[in-house]
């Protein structure tokens, strides 16, 4: 729009403050209410046509528009609902001062006048205030976008930018690549009309002519595009300006009877319903372009209807507005032909374009021009020190610039900015973690080791080999199991031990997934039985083979001391103590899966908490003293004949069961997240696969590959038939 239209809205914060002011007197305003904080406005309530054009022909006195009083209506209405909100500036008021541009023809005064804040005699003594914010709902012209020539205008409206590159769309659209263009004669019309040639060439669409018109220009200035349309082949004008000019273009080619014409209009008059009462709009008839989105306004009608003269008793425009509307008289006094007003007059039952909230297009903008001048000035009131724009460091100040110029550095992760229109960094939530842009927080990522994810794969692919490998190992034990080899030193315990060894590679997959109650439960206690069963049964075989061989004097028997039901009851003592370990821990206090957002900034870790530490270490400490008395055992039985390499076997297995648990504590302790999870798993498999390899793969080996082997000639050596149990 025009730059008539680019004060909307003036910002006055407080009163009496030095200005420079407008010499002479200034104009009061139309509409206006005091307030701690004032809000100024500046509309065209009059459509003036005292035009150069025409002084030869007629003298047009100004006529009311509906439209421009209805956006200060709004504007009225905004502000009497931001006072009525508790939440929003309290124990602050709102004012306004609302001026009467006329057309266009004194907006320069207006808007001194709403600067000056004063009425009667002002002048420039005194200029020490700063510049002062405008916003603007009707305002497009893309040069309001210059920040260095316009550091303190917005706006709620887009730029022209954008609407001169819809417009040469869609000409190119309806394939009219012969057009005329013609613009008003000032930034808005200039600028804008440039942008839509450059865009219209660049789709094909060729400008025979392009043209600029004033609004208070010479006759003949008018009189010659009226003939350059007159005798343009092309028929479709695209026209870039205001309702007053192309008014006047329009009635002065209905004048000349010049039709047939495509007119497409920019925003500023394509919606405008003023146009409707021009001498010429049937030549407008069919025009297309773009507009403002419609809006709703909840309550606007009802305030709107609810004016009367009675609000604004200085207003002198209210009176004319209210005499319009229903041809009457509010001054008695008056030499006029119409009659005196009732008293009884009202809006409620008029319809007119002033009453008509249907299309709510730039009623809208002004709506919310006052409510963004609200909220900063809520923001600028509730401000605390230290917690404003520019408080450690995401914004600094340009040095030198208006104040909406700043460099920003972009926030740590973790922290987010532009909430709730503040600038500076704020961090998220413990729980919750910064998005890639920065400006919103959302749920960190929950991590735990799962089974879709290629560790956990791994892990529970050797879990369920060394499930199978036992399995294979027991299959081929039983159908062996009247050899010398199997019936050595108790083949009960061997097969008992490879049941416990299926139970610890299956225990480790309870290790893997989304920790629950009974998961977290299940994992350590399960282990820590199927672990000492396993090393019980290892323990009593180690027993067997020593008190066999050890035995020094001919003849004697100590194996009666220890013979299958004793082993069996050192199996069972061993792990019922076990069992009553683990149960006290799950009574005292077991483990539960716990959210571990300390670990990693950016996620948080899923895992089980021990619930006592005690308990988690009294049931692995336990694993660890039998599995150290097995392993002396077992070494002290290390000269044992060679043909017989139980006792080896045994040796070795405990070795690599020792090294691996010992190895596991420092790496238990200092591994994160997940992979703590993981260490456990691995120490679990490797001591597994330990056990099954060194003391059975042997004796499969020797079963399946070597039968000569397995004899009880070869077993026994230089030992005697008596010291070993079958």
């Amino acid at each position: 729009m025009p730059l008539s239209r680019l004060l909307l809205l003036v910002l006055l914060i407080g009163k009496g403050d030095s200005v420079c002011r407008l010499r002479g007197s200034a104009q009061p305003p139309e509409l206006a209410q005091d307030g701690d904080l004032v809000i100024g406005g500046i509309f065209s309530f009059h459509n003036n046509t005292l035009i150069n054009y025409f002084t030869l022909f007629f003298f047009h006195h100004p006529s009311f528009n509906f439209r421009e009083f209805k956006f200060a209506q709004a504007m009225i209405f905004a502000i009497n609902e931001i006072n009525k909100n508790p939440e929003m500036l309290p124990n602050v008021t709102l004012g306004y001062k609302i001026y009467d541009n006329c057309g266009a023809m004194d907006i320069l005064r207006a808007a001194l006048a709403l600067v000056s804040g004063i009425e009667g005699e002002v002048s420039d003594d005194n200029c020490t205030r700063g510049e002062t914010v405008q916003i603007s709902h009707f305002a497009t012209c893309a040069c309001l976008s210059n920040r260095r020539e316009y550091p303190t205008f917005f706006r709620t409206i887009p730029s022209d930018y954008y609407q001169s590159r819809a417009l040469a769309k869609l000409v190119r659209l309806f394939s009219w690549t012969w057009i005329g263009a013609i613009a008003v004669d000032n930034e808005y019309g200039r600028k804008g009309i440039a942008a839509f040639i450059q865009n219209a060439q660049d789709n094909g669409v060729c400008i025979e002519y392009s043209e600029f018109i004033s609004s208070s220009g010479p006759l003949e200035s008018l009189q010659r595009i009226i003939t350059i349309i007159k005798h343009a082949t092309s028929r479709v004008i695209v026209a870039f300006m205001s309702h007053r000019e192309i008014k006047l273009l329009a009635t002065e080619l209905y004048r000349q009877n010049i039709t047939g014409l495509q007119w497409v209009g920019s925003e500023a008059w394509i919606t405008d319903h003023s146009l409707t009462d021009s001498e010429g709009h049937s030549i407008l008839e069919g025009a297309l372009g773009f507009t403002v989105s419609r809006a709703q306004i909840p309550g606007l009608e009802e305030h709107l209807r609810q004016l009367h003269p009675s609000q604004f008793p200085h207003s002198q425009f209210v009176r004319d507005f209210w005499e319009d509307v229903f041809d009457c008289s509010l001054n008695e006094t008056a030499n006029t032909q119409r009659k005196p007003c009732s008293g009884f007059e009202s809006l409620q039952n008029i319809e007119s374009t002033f009453t008509d909230v249907s299309e709510l297009r730039f009623s809208n903008n002004v709506y919310k021009s006052v409510y963004a001048v609200a909220h900063a000035l809520d923001n600028l009131i509730k401000c605390e020190d230290g917690k404003g724009p520019f408080a450690s460091g995401s914004c600094v100040l340009q040095k030198g610039r208006p104040v909406c110029c700043y460099d920003c550095i972009p926030c740590p992760a973790g922290e987010i900015s532009n909430l709730s229109g503040k600038l500076y960094c704020m961090k998220c939530p413990l729980e919750y973690w910064s998005n890639n842009e920065k400006d919103a927080c959302i749920p960190k990522a929950i991590e735990f080791l799962a089974y879709d994810e290629i560790l956990g794969t791994l892990l529970a692919l050797f879990s369920l080999l060394g499930v199978y490998l036992t399995m294979i190992t027991t299959i081929v034990f039983y159908c062996h199991k009247e050899t010398p080899l199997v019936r050595a030193n108790n083949s009960e315990l061997s097969f008992l031990l490879l049941f416990s060894l299926t139970l610890c590679f299956l225990c480790s997959l309870t290790f893997i997934g989304r920790p629950s109650e009974w998961s977290c439960m299940l994992r350590h206690t399960a282990f820590g039985i199927t672990f000492v069963l396993c090393i019980s049964c290892v323990l009593g075989k180690t027993i067997v083979v020593l008190m066999a061989f050890r035995a020094t004097l001919p003849g004697r028997n100590v194996m009666k001391w220890f013979g299958p039901a004793q082993q069996r009851l050192s199996v069972l003592a061993f792990t019922l103590i076990q069992v009553l370990t683990c149960l006290l821990w799950l009574t005292i206090s077991p483990p539960f899966p716990f959210k571990n957002p300390l670990l990693y900034e950016d996620r948080i870790i899923l895992e089980c908490d021990l619930g006592s530490a005690v308990g988690f270490w009294a049931v692995l400490g336990y694993i660890g003293l039998l599995a150290l008395l097995c392993f002396l055992l077992a070494f002290l039985a290390r000269k044992l004949p060679d043909n017989f390499n139980e006792a080896k076997l045994i040796t070795f297995s405990m070795l690599i069961f020792c090294a691996v648990w010992i190895t596991f504590i420092p790496a238990y302790v200092s591994s994160p997240g997940k992979f703590t999870v993981a260490v456990e798993i691995f120490a679990i498999l490797a001591s597994s696969y330990g056990l099954l390899f060194c003391i059975f793969f042997p004796k499969c080996f020797i079963i399946l590959f070597r039968p000569e082997q397995n004899t009880r000639k070869h077993i026994m050596g230089k030992t005697s038939n008596s010291d070993i149990r079958y």
